[in-house]
């Protein structure tokens, strides 16, 4: 985040956003792994409580948003400080959504809950990685660490391959038991939610290292955003 400045009301309220959406960040994680834990388990009263959690992130995004909104009419912040607020703003979105996608996981899980159909390897797989890149890439924001922020876009193509490959996993059970399609349909329904999870991820570090090296690498290839952080391009 940026240096500190003379008024020292305009620090507390950079804090202070950066606090909020960490927070938000953190009750998206948790949306995460209980909407993975619910399918897994069939927990559906744990489900239904991940839906309904779910306004709490909506709530806190518009918190997030006011503030951004207050600071941007009250300071006219300017260079370090304005790229922290467009990608405060930015994460911001990207978090709501990952808790929406949290909730179709769940919505899933109730559905498969009379079914005889239970999630394959691959998925649990994808899940944890998944699980991964969201924890490190809030890491990578909560620090301003470019290096764990690349770390996290590399991996991103496993997070596709996982998908791919479990994807076709699951077309093969069910052009093996046609009964069960809609079933298997669901948990592809999972499997998309997880990559569009892990993409958000990527976003999220896609504007650390825009908030802390003024860098926009949202539509540059990975090795090529390396090279442009190295001084080559």
């Amino acid at each position: 985040m940026p240096t500190a400045h003379t008024v020292k009301r305009f620090d507390d309220e950079l804090n202070g956003l950066k606090s909020q959406v960490l927070a938000l960040g953190g009750l998206v994680e948790k949306a995460i792994a209980n909407s993975m834990k619910a399918l897994l388990t069939r927990d559906m009263e744990l489900a239904r409580l991940t839906i309904n959690r779910d306004r709490a992130i909506n709530a806190l995004e518009v918190q997030c948003d006011e503030l951004t909104r207050r600071i941007l009419v009250l300071r006219q912040p300017a260079a370090g400080d304005l790229r922290f607020i467009i990608s405060a703003i930015k994460v911001v979105t990207d978090l709501e959504r990952m808790g929406d996608l949290a909730a179709h996981i769940c919505k899933n899980a109730i559905k498969l809950e009379e079914m005889p159909i239970r999630p394959k390897a691959g998925l649990l797989g994808m899940s944890e990685l998944v699980q991964q890149q969201v924890s490190r890439a809030l890491d990578a924001m909560a620090r301003g660490d470019i290096d764990l922020a690349m770390e996290v876009l590399a991996k991103d193509a496993a997070i596709d391959e996982l998908y791919h490959g479990t994807y076709r996993e699951i077309l093969t059970y069910m052009l093996e038991s046609p009964s069960q399609i809609s079933p298997y349909i669901m948990l592809s329904n999972v499997a998309k939610n997880l990559e569009r999870i892990g993409d958000h991820a990527t976003n999220i570090c896609e504007m650390v290292i825009y908030m802390i090296r003024g860098h926009d690498i949202r539509h540059v290839d990975h090795e090529a955003a390396a090279a442009l952080l190295r001084g080559e391009e």
